[in-house]
């Protein structure tokens, strides 16, 4: 692998664009991050518009690495008109470049619910929700163009994530945001329902360990997680970390649905809940098998870390 090679981080800003730059930096590879409109502290900055061909083709422009990390937001109209085009987009650019393209997914696509326990790259994808159904027509066209050689290219698909900057993490919205504030932190889900999550930095190291490994391309890949864990062993190391006492509380099912009447990020979030209503446990066994050294940061550590960041 050579060290000239540019890697182009979509999305540099976000919490998953940033930890991928900095572990690209931690690499010693040429970087380059791409943002809309903002500048990313310590890296060389393109402002672009993904959903412009001319300025996603300038802004990918000499990559031979296209790390695929931006947020649109949590709408599913938004999500259905602008994913398809991004995409589209950012295909069209590295295809013209030669530039491999990583595109970070989430697991939205896989159903009906319940999931398999625990779930792997080989979930049936019938979604039944709005988002799921954006993410998987978003998917499909990198796979296709995949299949058509058009781009080498491959996915690392991630659970919900937690970490440094991660504004947008259940453990911030839920948890860190009210504790911080000396509130009791809330939640949407079921008590007792165990879940995985993945930790930014952890999905950062394994895009990189995939996008440099020439075997990994043309596959889907879910990236790892920790151990299933419950709401409250959640809440138990926020306490341990923040040497405090909150107790949380969880909404009640019928108070959730009058709510997601008024308020518009409820109501967005609730085709949602079933992945809190039943366990939602992802497998990375793939993953763990080609890459057996890679050490998954304990939640107790990232807790940490993430806390830190927000201090």
């Amino acid at each position: 692998m050579k060290n000239n090679q540019l890697h182009t981080v979509l999305g540099g800003y976000g919490a998953i664009g940033n930890a991928v730059l900095q572990e690209l930096k931690i690499r010693n590879l040429e970087t380059r991050a791409v943002e809309r409109n903002k500048d990313v502290p310590g890296f060389s900055t393109v402002k672009a518009d993904l959903l412009d061909i001319t300025q996603t083709t300038k802004a990918i422009e000499g990559s031979d690495f296209v790390y695929l990390c931006v947020g649109i937001p949590y709408n599913s109209e938004v999500w259905a008109h602008d994913w398809p085009i991004v995409m589209h987009n950012v295909i069209e650019a590295c295809s013209k470049n030669n530039a491999k393209l990583i595109f970070f997914d989430n697991i939205y696509m896989y159903g009906p619910a319940p999931l398999d326990i625990a779930f792997t790259e080989d979930h049936k994808q019938m979604p039944t929700t709005k988002k799921g159904k954006a993410r998987k027509e978003t998917a499909d066209l990198l796979l296709s163009a995949i299949e058509s050689k058009q781009v080498q290219g491959l996915i690392g698909r991630s659970a919900d994530f937690y970490g440094p900057r991660a504004i947008n993490s259940t453990f911030y919205i839920m948890f860190l945001e009210n504790m911080l504030q000396n509130k009791n932190p809330q939640s949407l889900n079921k008590p007792g329902i165990e879940h995985t999550y993945a930790y930014t930095e952890d999905n950062a190291k394994a895009l990189v360990n995939l996008a440099l490994d020439d075997t990994c391309y043309g596959q889907v890949w879910h990236l790892p997680v920790g151990d299933p864990i419950t709401i409250q062993e959640i809440v138990d190391l926020f306490n341990k970390n923040l040497n405090s006492e909150f107790k949380v509380s969880y909404m009640p099912g019928f108070l959730f649905d009058i709510l997601s009447l008024f308020i518009p990020i409820l109501k967005e979030a609730k085709e949602m809940a079933y992945q809190f209503n039943s366990p939602y446990i992802m497998s990375f066994d793939k993953f763990k098998n080609k890459f057996p050294d890679f050490k998954v940061t304990s939640y107790d550590s990232g807790i940490q870390k993430m806390i830190r960041s927000f201090h």
